[in-house]
């Protein structure tokens, strides 16, 4: 089991930045591949962005790339999604998710829900116009 913890949303005015982390613990961190989804009210969740247990391969939406870097410490057993020059349309609950890749011998990232076994809570987000 791994367990899953996002932090740093907020209400934030468009054009603004926020750092979302989500700390894990529980299991060997380094062995997971990690992701971002979001959903906002009405929609279905959606991925945001994705890395490889490395952090090596790395991929994004394509509304979000350019303006937004995800990242990992796998020492500090945590991940993060900076995200600038937000938009109102940015604004959803945002999920941290996990899938374990021990025994995958490619160090790749995961762009489906359906392929990540553990998932936060979520953080909201919201962007003012």
């Amino acid at each position: 089991q791994v367990q899953l913890v996002e932090s740093g949303g907020g209400l934030v005015q468009a054009g603004g930045s926020l750092r979302l982390s989500c700390a894990a613990s529980g299991r060997t961190f380094s062995t997971f591949a990690m992701g971002w989804f979001r959903q906002a009210p009405g929609k279905e969740r959606e991925f945001v962005a994705a890395l490889s247990r490395s952090g090596d391969s790395i991929t994004y939406q394509d509304s979000v790339k350019g303006r937004s870097t995800i990242s990992r410490d796998n020492a500090k057993n945590t991940v993060y999604l900076q995200m600038n020059s937000l938009k109102p349309d940015d604004t959803a609950v945002y999920y941290c998710a996990a899938r374990e890749s021990l025994f995958i011998k490619r160090d790749w990232y995961y762009t489906d829900h359906s392929d990540y076994g553990y998932w936060g809570r979520g953080t909201q987000v919201t962007v003012s116009s």
